[in-house]
C-alpha cells in the first residue's frame, strides 16, 4: 500500500497516523507544500492523508500552490482512492467538492468535546465524552453529498464522509504530546486573550492524556475506509517507533 501525504508545514506532521500505516507495511511518500509543491501521479498511489496548516484555503492569492493542490486532490477523487483530511485538510477537500470554507464565528484551540451525529456509522468511532484537540479559526460548509460526522459548541461542522472514502476531519485526532507542544511554540500569535474557545498552553499541555482517546478514535476510522492492504502483513503496534520523535526529527531542520 502506498501512501502520500500533503504536508503544509513541517510541525504538522501525520501523527499517530504514521503508526497506522506502517503497522500496514505502507510505503510513504510526501510533499511538503511550503518547500517544494510537486505531486507524484496519481496511478503510483493507493490512499492521500491532507494534513493542517496555518495558512486558508482561500489565500491562493499568497499561496498559488494551494490552486495546484486542489487539483492534485480532485485527480485523486476521480481516482476513486480513500483520501483523510485533517483541519485545513478537511477544508480543502470541502472546497475540492464545491463547498465554501470561510473565517469560523470564534476560533477554536484547545481539548474541546465533539457531538457525533448519527448520519453515518463511521460516526461511532468519534470520542462522545473525552475532549478532542482543536486548532482551527475557519470553517467548512457541508459539502453536496456528504454526511455530516460531528459539530462541537464552536464550530458547527466538525467532520463530514463523502462517497463513503473520503473523510475530512476539523479536529486534530491524530494529535501526539509533541506535536500539541509543537503547535504552542510555532503558533503562539493564535492564542489571543479572553477568547471563550481559546485554551492557554498550561490548560492544553495539562490535558495532553486526552490524546490517547483521539488516537484509537483516529485508527478506528481509518479502518472504515477501503485502503488497499494485506492484512496478513500487519505488525503490532507496539514496536512502531513513536511518531513524536519522526516528528521532532523532521523540525530540526526548519
Amino acid at each position: 500500500m502506498r501512501i502520500h501525504t500533503l504536508q503544509h508545514v513541517c510541525f504538522e506532521g501525520l501523527g499517530c497516523i504514521a503508526d497506522y500505516f506502517k503497522a500496514r507495511d505502507a510505503q510513504f511518500s510526501k510533499t511538503l507544500m511550503s518547500a517544494d509543491p510537486s505531486f507524484p501521479g496519481v496511478e503510483s498511489i493507493d490512499g492521500l492523508i491532507i494534513m493542517g496548516g496555518p495558512m486558508s484555503v482561500y489565500e491562493s492569492q499568497q499561496y498559488p500552490w494551494l490552486t495546484q493542490e486542489q487539483k492534485f486532490i480532485e485527480a485523486v477523487m476521480k481516482a476513486n482512492k480513500p483520501i483523510v483530511g485533517v483541519c485545513l485538510g478537511a477544508q480543502l477537500i470541502a472546497s475540492v467538492l464545491g463547498a465554501a470554507v470561510k473565517k469560523n464565528a470564534h476560533k477554536e484551540i484547545g481539548w474541546f468535546p465533539l457531538t457525533p451525529t448519527d448520519e453515518h456509522p463511521i460516526a461511532q468511532q468519534l470520542p462522545r465524552s473525552t475532549p478532542v484537540f482543536h486548532w482551527h479559526g475557519d470553517t467548512f460548509d457541508l459539502p453536496q453529498g456528504a454526511l455530516k460526522l460531528a459539530s462541537s459548541e464552536a464550530c458547527a461542522n466538525q467532520g463530514f464522509i463523502a462517497s463513503d472514502r473520503w473523510l475530512g476531519l476539523q479536529c486534530h485526532l491524530e494529535v501526539t504530546p509533541i506535536l500539541v507542544q509543537s503547535l504552542i511554540e510555532r503558533c503562539r500569535t493564535d492564542l489571543t486573550a479572553d477568547q471563550p474557545y481559546i485554551q492557554t498552553p498550561v490548560e492544553m499541555l495539562s490535558h495532553v492524556h486526552y490524546h490517547q482517546d483521539a488516537n484509537k478514535s483516529m485508527f478506528a476510522l481509518l479502518d472504515q475506509l477501503p485502503w488497499n492492504y494485506d492484512q496478513q502483513k500487519m505488525a503490532p503496534q507496539a514496536g512502531l517507533e513513536p511518531a513524536t520523535q519522526r516528528l521532532t526529527a523532521a523540525c530540526s531542520t526548519d
